[in-house]
């Protein structure tokens, strides 16, 4: 179970025409779960507030009865949930955690195509909270009938609640939302400049606060911006992916269903209260009822059977409140064995309270079989960046995800070309975060997928993802290295989510655009989009300067500035490029056995030939130049030698 975001409600939740049928059908199924709407599917594309309405819907829920249990997750968690369940023999508790849900949320059930089994267990429990009177509401990125696959009889319980779309934002309503979004972020920006902003018709609700978060770097690191400059910084593109309004028609609104009767559980339990008392002991009422309640978690009663078959206890209500210490306490180990082992997370164990030692063990075998995540490269911190105004944006929105991880731009994204310092960026944050005291992992797209393809020849995708579940930070660089790489991209995805939904940092860096990133999945893209994007283009003068000051007085102390400012002239598009020309001159100088300056870096890399001292002409010959002038042999010519008594040369007669 995925716990309800906090900011997902529909108070936060800006409403256009795009979307307010669907946010007035969610507010209805709030009102009345199972009463109206049941069940309820809203599809959309990516990134256009599926998710936001999802949750909103839950937390409108318990806002009018704050005792309804609503559960959120995602089809990927259900599915892996159930699969873990079948393979520790617990289908039945597995399925009987859904017992006493009010409210079901799901999303994204596009990934149910060609899930055979996956598909026959939602419908049996749609079926299920259907005659229960319970609610169920599901999202996708593309209406019922277009899943590849899917059970026919699934296609008709969606159609038999309502199905409905949420389409691109209107310019009304994408200027609400920019509105809203700069007053929560308290961002103030010169007038004119949001509405700017939304006229350039981008029709993705987290891109286009990513478009804010850029705005609002860029105006952080000192740059005053009015509406021409804002829509110059963005690229001033109408709309990167066309929007694309769905045409089809909500399903038609079926006749509201009779009110749900009162849980049927919840009677059942205090008729059997009320009978056992009549019949026994007082004690032996709260025994039978902790038996009901704590099997229908799934979890074994016989210590309680045998209190309630056996005679009166000493004290019958410390022995319940033992076993319901025992419970939590297994609720907790599994709980962090979910995170390291969902397929051990399913074993036997974990729900008995008698065996709490045997669920200790098997989770200290998960701790100890999880490898560490790879951490950032320690050679690279953020104090060896030096700023200047090509990428003073950038190191700007990293200092303030160090200073606010996982709040201020989560995720950050560094887009540049090879060799302008995405890597060390992206690495000097991740130093940064773990100085502070975080467990960061810092890892490359191409080791990703490496590590990945081994997790699975050995059998070890659970205890794989449990290095990066644990971690406080992920950063991955060179994310644009996943595209086609489709089980790497549902990882991503899911540790995305995970990372994000519990306020954990994310940095990536990519040498493609996003908008020209081919082969990555819209969910992951929008989701990739949705924090801060900034560029981190070729170094400026100022910045080569500084780079290059920087190397020349770590070798010598203080660096020369005239040969700092001819280095910093010479073209470089990269900070590789610009170490490299450095480095050339200093290797040429060491040959040399002399320090550098701008006359040798001159003639080093422009080909210039050095100057030649003046020479006294003599009566001698040495037989290197001819009585003409002419010189007889270069390779014997010497202009200058280093000691004097070096240039006395014997002439053969």
């Amino acid at each position: 179970m995925t716990r309800l975001h906090p900011h997902y409600r529909f108070d936060t939740l800006v409403v256009g025409a795009a979307n307010r049928l669907a946010v007035t059908a969610a507010r209805a199924v709030a009102e009345a779960p199972g009463g109206v709407y049941n069940p309820l599917f809203v599809y959309a594309r990516p990134g256009l507030g599926k998710t936001h309405l999802l949750m909103a819907t839950g937390h409108g829920a318990m806002a009018i009865d704050p005792a309804l249990a609503v559960e959120y997750l995602t089809l990927d968690a259900f599915v892996e949930a159930f699969r873990a369940a079948i393979a520790a023999g617990q289908g039945d508790a597995y399925r009987r955690r859904y017992a006493e849900i009010g409210v079901l949320l799901v999303d994204d059930v596009q990934f149910l195509a060609g899930q055979r089994e996956a598909q026959a267990e939602l419908l049996r429990l749609v079926d299920a909270m259907q005659t229960a009177g319970r609610q169920i509401v599901l999202t996708s990125d593309r209406p019922p009938a277009e899943i590849d696959s899917l059970d026919e009889r699934l296609i008709r319980r969606f159609a038999g609640g309502l199905v409905i779309d949420i389409a691109a934002p209107d310019y009304e309503t994408r200027v609400a939302i920019l509105r809203r979004k700069a007053l929560e972020r308290k961002v103030e920006l010169a007038p004119g400049v949001l509405e700017a902003v939304a006229e350039l018709e981008i029709d993705n609700v987290r891109e286009l606060i990513g478009t804010l978060n850029r705005l609002a770097a860029q105006q952080a690191a000192g740059e005053t911006l009015d509406a021409a400059r804002a829509v110059a910084l963005l690229g001033g593109q109408a709309a990167r992916r066309p929007s694309a309004r769905s045409s089809g028609q909500p399903a038609a609104i079926p006749e509201p269903a009779a009110v749900a009767a009162p849980d049927e559980f919840s009677s059942f339990l205090s008729d059997i209260t009320s009978t056992v008392s009549q019949q026994i002991e007082a004690w032996r009422a709260k025994v039978a009822a902790a038996i009901l309640r704590f099997g229908g978690e799934g979890y074994r009663t016989n210590r309680l059977e045998a209190l309630l078959d056996g005679e009166l206890a000493d004290d019958p209500e410390q022995a319940i409140r033992g076993f319901e210490a025992n419970v939590r306490r297994l609720e907790s180990l599994r709980a962090e064995a979910v995170g390291l082992a969902p397929d051990l997370a399913g074993s036997a164990p974990f729900r008995d309270p008698d065996a709490v030692a045997e669920a200790e063990t098997l989770l200290q075998r998960a701790r100890d079989g999880t490898a560490p995540p790879p951490v950032p490269s320690p050679r690279w911190q953020l104090a060896d960046l030096v700023e200047g105004p090509s990428n003073r944006v950038a190191l700007q929105a990293a200092l303030a995800v160090v200073a606010e991880p996982g709040r201020k731009y989560n995720p950050l994204v560094v887009v540049g070309p090879a060799g302008v310092g995405k890597t060390h960026l992206l690495n000097g944050v991740g130093n940064a975060l773990a100085a502070a005291g975080g467990a960061v992992a810092c890892i490359g797209a191409e080791e990703f997928t490496a590590e990945l393809i081994d997790a699975i020849g050995r059998d070890a995708v659970p205890q794989w993802r449990a290095r990066y579940r644990r971690c406080d930070a992920f950063l991955l660089d060179d994310v644009h290295r996943l595209a086609g790489k489709d089980r790497s991209q549902d990882e991503l995805f899911l540790l995305f989510n995970l990372l994000v939904e519990s306020g954990r940092q994310l940095v990536f860096t990519s040498a493609v655009a996003l908008p020209a990133l081919a082969g990555v999945e819209a969910r992951l893209l929008t989701r990739l989009e949705g924090g801060l994007v900034v560029e981190l283009p070729a170094p400026d003068r100022d910045t080569r300067e500084g780079v290059v000051s920087r190397l020349l007085g770590d070798k010598f102390g203080s660096p020369d500035a005239e040969l700092a400012s001819y280095l910093a002239g010479r073209p470089a598009d990269s900070v590789r490029a610009v170490q490299g020309l450095v480095q050339r001159v200093l290797h040429a100088a060491d040959a040399e056995q002399a320090r550098p300056t701008a006359a040798s870096a001159r003639s080093l890399l422009e080909g210039a030939p050095p100057r030649a001292p003046r020479r006294t002409a003599g009566p001698r010959a040495s037989g290197i130049v001819a009585p003409g002038g002419g010189v007889r042999s270069r390779e014997k010519m010497v202009w200058d030698w280093p000691v004097i008594a070096d240039r006395l040369h014997e002439e053969w007669r």
